[in-house]
Formats: C-alpha cells, structure tokens, sequence
C-alpha cells in the first residue's frame, strides 16, 4: 500500500474523462486505496474551436495532467491512451494499462447507415486525420468536414438537422390540424402529438433539437469505446467500421494511467495493468514511435495477441486517401518491442516514411483538415 492515506488522481473535466477515471477509482478501491479525483483544464480544453494540429505537439489533452504528476501535485493521471505522447519526460512511466475495450471505430448515423449507403457527396465528422483518410479512400465523393467536441456534442451536432427539421413537420401537421378541427376529412400524418413525440426522446436528442446547426452531417465518425464509456451506445444508430480496412489509432479503446517512476508506480502496476492489453498497445505506440506519425499523420495500427505472436497491421495513407502503404506482420510475443521497431523500420523503406513527411509538410502549412486525435473518443 501506498503510503499516502489518498491517491490523487488527476482527470480532464469532461463526463467521458470522468468516467474513465472512474473505472479505475473503482479498481484501486477494491485494492484497498482511497481516491481523490483531481479535474485538471487541459491545452485542449482551453481551446475548444482550434483544431488538434494547430495546438502544438502531440499531447494537448495529455500535458497539463501529467505536469501536475511530475511536480507532486496529484499521484497519478488517467489519459486515453491514443492522446498520450510516445515521448515522455524520463521521470514518468506508463504505470498501469487496464483492461482494454474494442479498438473499432464506428459508423454513426440518424438511420443507421453504412459507408456504402451514404449518398452521393454526404457530409461526414470526424476531427482525425486517419479516419478521414481512411474514408476517402473508400469513398473519394465524400464530404469530410471537421468536428469537435466531446461525445456528447458530437451525437447532438448529428442529430441536430433530423429531429429538427422533424420537430418543424410535426408542428405544422398539428397546427393544420387545429385549423381543420370540423374538417372531416383531415387525416393527422402522426400517431402522436408534438408533446407526446418530444417526452418519448432522449435526453441528448432532446439537447440535439435545442442545437444551433453550423454544419449538417450526414454521419460521423467515432471510436466505440467512447461511445460505451458515455453511456451512448445503446442510444445511436451505428455502424462497426472493419479493422482491416479502418485500421485504429495508436491505443484506441485502452487507457494509460501515468505516475513518475518507483514504488508507487509499481504499485498501480500491479492493481491495474492487464498484460495482454500492455503488449498490444507497446506494440502499437513503438510503431507510432518509430515512424513519427504524432498526431500529423493518417496512420492507423491494430495489434492482436495471439498465442505466441502479436498480429499486427499499419495503414498509412497520404490526407487524400489516394496512396498509402498496408502490410500485416506477426510479431513475436517475446521479442515484441524489437519486432515492432523492425516492422516500422521496413514499412518507412517501402514509402511510409515520405508519406508522413507529405503530412507534416502539409500540417505546417496549415492544409491539414483535422487531426489524429481528439481528446475525447
């Protein structure tokens, strides 16, 4: 045990970062450890309306919680692990990586929707740059526009359009009908009044009907875990988007809980890692690392552990989505730092280094649309 009566554990103030941090107060409370939660204002916080890649490096939601742990301030810090910058200062470590949920990013729509059936030129949000990419190359026709936001805003700002533009048709049917209150033969086109429609919404779509729509999207696109840490899985229309094709970011689904090196940080090891969730995404952020995608770069990484290898493919597009290099490779699970270290190293000779180059040049020249990470899922 700790030797401090509490453990302070800094978060970002959002409800998705507040619930993360709550699963793993959870955690350490059943270890036996009292937990204070510290809501710490990040960079990115700061700057709501400043996409992820004009905010400076990498870690935007990430430097504000850990400075605070490098100076004494609180104990431990809980990021999504996607946000967390592979390079750290040398006195903090990766303590604890739980238990990971799905990596899949997730189609949503107000019908449900799949990629194929959007129409024609449709409108979709997503504030990373692989998931654009991604799917332009799928689909070149598409509209990508920038979203930002957390989870909750980013479902209201999908919704918005829809259920107000169905909020306007049923008040014009009732006033029609209150016009025509002796004429027979006036048929109301719903089966419930405009009160009763609106008691029988959800609470974020009745949020969504107050919204002041800027941009009307047709989808967007998040990340699934996400989705399920907010509650709001069950309350969307969605899709699962394939891993072999929408490959993930770096560490999406998982959490990182950062603390500086020693006892302490041990000590989390022990109540929190989950060894086959910590080789996955070692795996994944050393390639990260190797090819210095950052946060500048459509890249997406997706490792499986699987008996004594660790299945691991790269996807590096350019921020059309018209070249990119793929390959899989099965890493050794023994060895499996150094076999991702050599996976990146030849994927750069067959072209994804001057891939990444073309988006780093391209983000300094202020052309990037959006940004691989965004804080919230």
């Amino acid at each position: 045990m700790t030797t401090a009566t509490t453990v302070r554990l800094a978060t970002r103030g959002s409800d998705l970062a507040l619930r993360q941090a709550a699963t793993v107060t959870e955690t350490l409370e059943a270890r036996g450890y009292t937990v204070e939660i510290v809501e710490v204002e990040t960079t990115g916080d700061q700057i709501r309306d400043e996409l992820i890649h004009r905010l400076g490096k990498t870690g935007a939601f990430v430097r504000s919680l850990d400075e605070q742990v490098v100076e004494g301030e609180v104990d431990a810090a809980v990021h999504s692990m996607k946000d967390v910058p592979t390079e750290q200062p040398d006195e903090l470590v990766v303590a604890g990586v739980p238990q990971r949920e799905s990596p899949d990013d997730v189609l949503v729509t107000p019908d449900g929707a799949t990629v194929e059936e959007l129409p024609d030129g449709a409108t979709v949000g997503t504030s990373s740059l692989r998931r654009k990419a991604q799917l332009l190359a799928e689909r070149p026709d598409l509209d990508v526009q920038p979203l930002r936001g957390n989870v909750d805003t980013r479902i209201e700002k999908l919704l918005a359009p829809t259920l107000q533009a169905e909020h306007e048709e049923r008040s014009e049917a009732e006033k029609e009908r209150k016009e025509s209150v002796d004429d027979e033969e006036y048929e109301f086109p719903y089966e419930q009044d405009v009160e009763t429609w609106f008691d029988g919404l959800t609470e974020i779509e009745r949020q969504a009907l107050g919204r002041e729509v800027e941009t009307a999207y047709d989808a967007v696109v998040l990340a699934r875990a996400g989705l399920e840490r907010a509650g709001l899985l069950h309350h969307v229309e969605y899709q699962s988007l394939p891993t072999g094709t929408f490959i993930p970011a770096p560490g999406q689904g998982a959490l990182a809980v950062t603390a500086t090196d020693g006892e302490f940080a041990q000590e989390l090891n022990d109540a929190l890692d989950h060894p086959r969730s910590r080789a996955e995404t070692t795996v994944e952020r050393t390639v990260l690392d190797e090819l210095g995608g950052g946060c500048v770069a459509p890249l997406g990484v997706h490792a499986i552990l699987q008996g004594s290898v660790i299945r691991t493919t790269v996807r590096v597009l350019d921020q059309a989505g018209e070249q990119e290099v793929t390959a899989t490779r099965d890493l050794s699970a023994d060895r499996h730092v150094d076999d991702a270290r050599a996976f990146a190293a030849d994927l750069a000779q067959q072209g994804a280094a001057d891939l990444i180059e073309q988006a780093k040049r391209a983000g300094e020249g202020g052309d990037a649309a959006t940004a691989q990470g965004a804080g919230d899922e």
